[in-house]
């Protein structure tokens, strides 16, 4: 429904281009062909196009074109430039075009191609190669000699952790496969290019372990995303947005890391990579409701103190989502629920407060929230101090003003508190937690089981690249359930999930234990 209504629209805007890719042919006149590349580059100053010729008598004429500050000038000079001046065809075989010997004999690069088509000449141009044009041929030859500055690598500063790597990834998408390559150093790890974007032309890279991955989850996922057409994609939100399946859901079907150990660990488990160029953040699919409650720290620790974490995760995924919901229902509708003594203290701290406790909630919740953006959007040294500080003045302020009353700023700080252990789920949490807010305070408890049974209705209806959002909830299987709400000893954890590892099911082999299951 969404693709015919976006096509209706898109309908009455398309123009037809009056120049085409297929209209750019190369000739035998270098002259021609400069000024092609020239009418191309119009008005540019980066690109930079370096006339010189061999020393024979007769010598051919060549011409470098290449963009300024992508590429690396001690090569283009010393591993092209100079070894071209420098050379004399009658020192060769003169059977032999003069752009094959070039190509085999005279251009030191890592990579040199012979290409006719100008589209492709002009996308690898503008990613931080050069085009070499000669004299007398239709055809150029693509150089390898990209050199732009790329972010060293460094610790994600948004998934800190205390034991393991410290290396994440950065913008530069051979980085960033080097990072997993080095993980995962097996010929079955295959890695497919693609480019999206009309105007950026964004290098996509699709990662898995062949043998692995479900061929069925790949050919999913090129075909979803052959089904983008868009202009640009400047980060991997673009595409998971656009791919990820129910898409009106406040929660993610696709994961996302920036730590190379993470993506290895998805990609031995069956699961398929994406790598964006121009971004730290690598996309992993199928991704589970159980990943949200899942740190790559849990596997590097003992299995006791892993599972205690991991049941704190949902424990505070509760909490966030439930603390207000229940405070406004019991105060509201449900007096007798509450022990007396804690009553009177409640009832007591809400004199001389104007407001409904529901207005009470979602007051101190937006100011949460706006405390929490204004630290995200601070620099770093300021950010945490005015969050700091305005959190203690706000909540100190509105009480002794009577806006509000002190239970609910200990229920709204527990709950603020409760997401940051969560945080690939803040967004989601903020959602969930208002619906149950408002139902609660409409129906009481009611509306809050009414609220939990719908949560786990619409998680249940949900699915990620064909595997069950909630795949092993509930399960019964101690192979099922062993990665879930606890983390297992590794020597029983020997087989792979089930439906996303099924091509290789078997992950280790511990004294027959697998034979004899």
């Amino acid at each position: 429904m969404f693709r015919i209504i976006r096509d209706k629209i898109l309908g009455k805007h398309r123009k037809k281009a009056v120049v085409t890719a297929e209209d750019w042919k190369l000739v035998k006149n270098l002259d021609e062909n400069i000024k092609l590349f020239r009418e191309i580059f119009n008005n540019d100053d980066t690109i930079r196009f370096r006339e010189f010729e061999t020393k024979d008598s007769s010598p051919v004429k060549c011409c470098l074109v290449f963009i300024d500050g992508m590429v690396n000038k001690e090569i283009v000079n010393e591993n092209i430039i100079k070894p071209i001046v420098n050379f004399s065809l009658k020192d060769s075989n003169i059977n032999r075009k003069a752009i094959d010997i070039f190509k085999d004999k005279i251009i030191i690069s890592s990579a040199v191609k012979e290409k006719k088509d100008v589209y492709e000449l002009l996308s690898s141009c503008l990613y931080g190669d050069a085009i070499l044009l000669l004299d007398g041929f239709d055809s150029a030859l693509l150089l390898d000699c990209k050199g732009w500055n790329t972010r060293a690598i460094e610790e994600p500063s948004s998934e800190t952790i205390v034991r393991g790597p410290k290396e994440g990834f950065n913008e530069a998408i051979m980085t960033n496969l080097t990072l997993i390559r080095r993980k995962i150093r097996n010929t079955d790890l295959k890695f497919r290019f693609r480019q999206l974007g009309t105007c950026t032309k964004t290098k996509i890279c699709i990662c898995y372990i062949e043998g692995l991955a479900s061929q069925e989850i790949i050919t999913e996922v090129n075909r979803r995303l052959d089904d983008i057409e868009i202009d640009a994609v400047l980060e991997s939100g673009y595409i998971e947005e656009l791919i990820k399946d129910s898409p009106l859901s406040p929660f993610t079907t696709i994961g996302n890391t920036e730590r190379p150990d993470i993506v290895a660990a998805n990609l031995l488990e069956g699961r398929v990579a994406l790598i964006i160029d121009g971004t730290p953040h690598v996309l992993t699919l199928p991704h589970l409701f159980i990943e949200y409650f899942q740190a790559n720290e849990d596997y590097y620790h003992g299995f006791i103190y892993a599972s205690i974490n991991r049941i704190i995760r949902i424990f505070a995924f509760f909490l966030s989502t439930s603390v207000p919901a229940i405070y406004v229902a019991l105060t509201t509708f449900h007096q007798e629920m509450i022990p007396t003594p804690l009553l009177l203290s409640i009832s007591a701290a809400r004199e001389g407060v104007p407001f409904p406790t529901i207005v009470e909630a979602l007051f101190m919740l937006l100011a949460f929230e706006i405390l929490r953006e204004t630290g995200i959007r601070l620099p770093k040294p300021a950010g945490s101090t005015i969050s700091f500080v305005g959190a203690l003045i706000l909540g100190q302020s509105a009480v002794e003003a009577r806006f509000v009353s002190a239970p609910i700023v200990i229920v709204t700080a527990l709950t603020g508190i409760s997401n940051f252990l969560v945080p690939q789920m803040i967004g989601a949490l903020i959602v969930v937690r208002l619906i149950f807010l408002l139902l609660s305070a409409f129906l009481g408890l009611y509306g809050y089981i009414f609220g939990v049974i719908g949560l786990f209705i619409h998680l249940m209806s949900m699915r990620s690249f064909g595997i069950p959002y909630m795949l092993n909830i509930g399960s019964l299987d101690m192979q099922d359930i062993k990665d879930t709400a606890i983390r297992v000893p590794w020597w029983i954890m020997y087989l792979r999930p089930k439906l996303i590892g099924d091509n290789n099911k078997v992950r280790q082999t511990n004294d027959g234990l697998y034979e004899k299951r």
